[in-house]
């Protein structure tokens, strides 16, 4: 399916859950003096315009980045992520979006690579000009981010960032995460993976988590964020969650700081909450 265009919800809650802790991670694993590759499965355009297009169908960037531009006294993390996206953008405007190619860009190091994968022809155009300039560092290919994936494991620097996260607009999505991460770990069991999906008021998603921790895997995090009640008619994301596998010995308490500011930042009634577990060996 090829429908799907990130494009009309660039800058929502969803994003800022995903990029706040994508920034988190790509932070702490450039710290060690030793490179890295960056793997976007499902890369998007790269960068979203927030003043023309899609997104200012349903703006949904209002009730996400916009809510935390002018909050004051933010945790230094947060505070760090707000700034990254203003960096993006002229002074307190808020013009531009980044995708999460974008996102990871300012944290790669001259020996650091990054392979983005984008299946829809218009957003892999848009994405291939957006990164143009970077030479061989980045490679841009039109393809299926779940057998891509296959290529790119393990990376030849023994050290890499993946994150997984495709539109689920197609049910087999779910299974083809399971399925990408049970394969991933085997060929390489030192990656970090990020794992990111939506909350519904349908059986997936849970299936999804039910079946990522049945793999007993030595470390990981998972982490929750739900803006608003459930509707009542069923249909409708309410919020998301991330599944991070080899997580940052870091991350636990970063988030425990910043999780209960950013919901009630994002928060659009009182039924708004966070989850965070964590099994660090």
């Amino acid at each position: 399916m090829l429908s799907y265009r990130h494009a009309f919800h660039a800058g929502n809650h969803a994003d800022v859950l995903k990029h706040y802790v994508l920034g988190l991670v790509l932070a702490h694993t450039a710290q060690k003096d030793k490179p890295f590759w960056y793997i976007d499965s499902h890369a998007g355009a790269g960068m979203y315009s927030l003043q023309h297009g899609y997104a200012t169908q349903n703006a949904e960037y209002e009730d996400g980045i916009s809510k935390l531009l002018s909050a004051p006294n933010l945790p230094q993390s947060l505070a760090d992520y707000v700034a990254k996206i203003q960096s993006f953008n002229s002074g307190n405007a808020l013009e531009f979006y980044p995708g999460s190619p974008m996102v990871a860009e300012p944290h790669m190091r001259a020996d650091d690579k990054m392979r983005l994968f984008e299946l829809h022809p218009s957003d892999y155009e848009l994405l291939s000009d957006n990164f143009k300039g970077f030479g061989r560092q980045v490679k841009v290919e039109m393809e299926n981010g779940f057998k891509g994936l296959k290529s790119c494991l393990p990376p030849p620097p023994r050290r890499a960032v993946v994150l997984i996260d495709p539109p689920y607009e197609d049910k087999q999505d779910y299974l083809y995460v399971v399925n990408a991460i049970q394969d991933s770990v085997k060929r390489f069991p030192t990656g970090t993976y990020i794992v990111w999906y939506p909350l519904l008021q349908r059986p997936e998603p849970a299936e999804m988590l039910d079946s990522l921790l049945a793999l007993n895997l030595p470390n990981w995090l998972h982490v929750t964020l739900s803006i608003e009640a459930p509707s009542a008619e069923g249909f409708g994301m309410y919020g998301s969650g991330l599944f991070v596998i080899n997580p940052p010995w870091t991350l636990p308490n970063t988030l425990a700081e910043s999780m209960p500011v950013l919901t009630e930042l994002l928060a659009l009634d009182a039924s708004a909450n966070f989850t965070l577990d964590s099994k660090i060996e």
